[in-house]
Formats: structure tokens, sequence, C-alpha cells
């Protein structure tokens, strides 16, 4: 894999416009289905958006790839995660035998899936289906140094972009299109990146954004707070303009699988490629994007409402989106933004072959006329 390029230039390049000539027409399709209009919630705003991406009338979500990536942080070092960093290369080794949530869900939804290594403590070598793009063996500790070097961050983002180019290349390679790109993340003290991270974009005390990540306590919690506050002070004249530039916001406070998520978002929002967004760590990396080219957003479908208690406040950053689902998931790895697919893919199924009113010969002014009657 070619990640090491320091150029990121391409981050300039246009996002791929919606088909709204689609996005119309599917809207007007869903009208003439044989239902109440709008009776089935967010799975008609799904089908409607998905046709706008994919330019086409009925859209599908039968092609899906996945993009885990995984890497060390220093800011560890700070006692902020209940385990050692040594699990996130452990947990690399499961994601290539098979054995993680995401794992049985890549499966469950026949989607090939590759992991990114991008840097961890206890080396990884050899792995099946794990690509080793080692950047370091960590960022270093946000509390005192900028997490990461420009050269860095490049590599990151880079990487990112190169999974998307990866999956597409795939699939165009089996005579398909890919439907969906989802990625995910693994790195021991990530929660504490992502919260200073979305502390600096949201312009909020870390206290309001710090949540237990892999089960810390109450104190725990508080010193994660604390922690990120002295590194926000640390960093506040570097972070001054970060509204002009939000990469600074990932070269201070960032690791590197979040950077090559935001790299991802961006790839997939210029290729015209539909990701699905898993909890909290990726979406404060998809808010990134967001502040980067605030059109991102067209081509996002947030998956789940994470349980870490900052996710609310992350998800304020994104004025017209709401997550599909709600079932209490802090796992990461992409799992919850998986278990989205299938209703995904129910929200196509249902656009697609339920019949119009004319097809089904029924009239569509008495169905109104009756809702208006139950209505009253």
């Amino acid at each position: 894999m070619n990640g090491d390029s320091s150029s990121v230039s391409w981050l300039n390049s246009a996002i791929k416009p919606l088909d709204t000539m689609t996005m119309y027409a599917a809207l007007n399709h869903q009208e003439q289905l044989t239902k109440p209009p709008g009776s089935l919630g967010k799975l008609e705003h799904v089908a409607i958006r998905l046709a706008a991406m994919q330019g086409a009338l009925f859209p599908t979500a039968d092609n899906v790839s996945i993009a885990i990536f995984a890497a060390d942080h220093g800011i560890a070092e700070e006692g902020v995660s209940l385990f050692p960093q040594s699990v996130t290369a452990e947990m690399v080794k499961n994601f290539s035998h098979g054995g993680a949530a995401i794992c049985v869900a890549a499966r469950f939804l026949n989607a090939p899936m590759t992991v990114y290594n991008l840097g961890t403590v206890s080396p990884i070598e050899g792995l099946a289906n794990v690509v080793n793009c080692e950047i370091a063996p960590q960022t270093a500790s946000f509390l005192h140094q900028p997490a990461m070097t420009e050269a860095q961050l490049a590599q990151a983002i880079n990487i990112g972009r190169q999974a998307v180019l990866s999956s597409l290349d795939k699939q165009a390679g089996q005579g398909e299109t890919l439907d969906l790109f989802i990625a995910g993340e693994m790195g021991i003290a990530n929660t504490t990146s992502a919260t200073a991270i979305a502390a600096v974009l949201l312009n909020t005390v870390p206290e309001k954004l710090a949540g237990p990540g892999t089960g810390l306590d109450a104190q725990g919690v508080s010193r994660k707070a604390t922690i990120i506050a002295q590194a926000l002070k640390t960093h506040e004249k570097a972070l001054a303009d970060i509204e002009k530039d939000p990469l600074m916001a990932l070269q201070l406070l960032g690791g590197f699988e979040i950077s090559a998520l935001t790299g991802a978002y961006l790839a997939c929002a210029q290729e015209g490629v539909p990701a699905v967004v898993d909890g909290f760590i990726c979406t404060v990396a998809a808010l990134v994007a967001c502040r980067i080219n605030p059109k991102v957003s067209d081509w996002l479908i947030l998956s789940h409402s994470s349980a870490e208690p900052g996710y609310r406040l992350v998800l304020d950053g994104f004025a017209t989106q709401q997550p599909l689902l709600n079932l209490e998931l802090r796992l990461g790895e992409g799992s919850g933004a998986a278990i989205a697919v299938p209703l995904i893919r129910l929200a196509c199924s249902l656009h697609n072959e339920m019949f119009t009113f004319t097809e089904a010969a029924v009239s569509s002014s008495t169905v109104k006329a009756n809702i208006d009657d139950v209505a009253l």
C-alpha cells in the first residue's frame, strides 16, 4: 500500500454532488407506495438518500466493504484506559483470526474486511487480512507535545483514502459497484483522543464529553477529563485557529487510526461512496471531515447512537443527520455500522419492491381519507 506520501492536496478535491433529480424521483416514488406518506420514517429517508447518492431510483446495499484501522496512543501512559496497550495488537490478531464482533458481522453481511495496522506498541507481523502500514509504534502523548508530526498525519490520512480506493478497485474487478463503505477502529485510549478533538471542534469543556470508554468508573472518567483539559491548555495557542485548519486537531490530539478514518470519509465523499458511520470515535472523525468540507455530510449515514455520553454533543455537529438505531452500543470496531446494514438493505427492499397505488389497484385518496378519519 502506498500510504507514505506526504501530500494531502487531494483533500481539496471536489465532493461528488448528490443526484437531486433522482432524489426527488425517489421521494415521489415513496409517496406513491401503498402506505401512508412518511409512515416508514427513517427507512424512507435512508432509501431516498441512497437513491440520490447512487443516482438510481432503486438503490441497493448489497456490496459492502469494511476497513478497520488500528493504532496505539501515547496518551495511554497517563492512565486514561483500563486496559494496557498490548490489547490493541491482541485485538488485531483477533480480527485476523475472525473472532471479534465485527468479524461475525462481516461474515453475516458477506462483506470483505481488511485491517490496517498503522502502528502498535506490540509488533504485528504476517497476519491474514492485515495490512501493515506502520507509521510509528504509537502517537506521542498529547499531554506534553503534538500527537504526531505533519508528515505522520499525512501518512495516516492517505492510508484511509487508499483503503477506500482499494475497496473500489476490488469491487470493480468483480464487475460490481461498492454500495456501502464501513470504517471501524481499534486503539487503547482512543476515546480520550476523540474526546479531546470533539472538545476543540465543539468548543466544549472535556467534562461534558468524557465518558467511560472501555469501562472507567466515575473517578477514572474525571481523571480522563482532567488530562484532556490540561492537554488543551498545553496546545491552546496552536488550536486558536482550529476553524481555519481542522487538521490541526488531528495532528495535536488525534490518533493514527482516527486520522485514517477522517481520510476515508473524505475519500468516500469524493468518490461517491456512501459511508456508514459507527459510534463515538468514528463520528468524531466524520465531524473533522465535515469541518474540512461540509459537503462530506451528504455521503454519511450515521448508524447508531453510541452509549458514550459525549456522543449526543458530537451529534449536534451534524445539523440534519440522526442515527438510525439506538441499541446502547459502545463497542467500536465498526460493529454498530455493520449492524445497521440489514436495516439499510430492508429500507432499499421496501422502497424498490412495494406496490404503488396504481399497481395494487388501491385508491390513494381512500387511504388518505381513512388516515384523516383516524387522526380525528
